[in-house]
C-alpha cells in the first residue's frame, strides 16, 4: 500500500489526528498487517510510516494534533 493512499484518507475525514489516533485509523482502514511504501521507502508499517510522514514534512500541525494537505500529496 502507498503511503499516499494514507494521506488521501486523512484529506478526506476532515480531522486532525495525532500519531496514536492516526496510526489506530490506518489499521482499521488497512489492515494491521499492512505494509506500506512511499517513493524512498518500502516495508513500513502503520507506526514508522506516521513517524517517516511526520519527518518529510507531510503532516501539517493544528491545534488538534495534525492534518496534511492534497499538495503535499506528490502523486508520481
Amino acid at each position: 500500500m502507498h503511503g499516499h493512499e494514507v494521506m488521501r484518507m486523512m484529506v478526506e475525514s476532515g480531522q486532525a489526528y495525532d500519531a496514536d489516533s492516526l496510526q489506530t485509523a490506518v489499521i482499521e482502514r488497512f489492515g494491521v498487517t499492512a505494509r506500506f511504501c512511499t517513493c524512498s521507502a518500502s516495508g513500513m508499517t502503520a507506526a514508522e510510516l506516521v513517524v517517516f510522514l511526520d519527518q518529510r514534512g507531510k503532516l501539517t500541525p493544528t491545534d488538534g494534533g495534525f492534518t496534511t494537505t492534497p499538495d503535499k500529496i506528490c502523486d508520481h
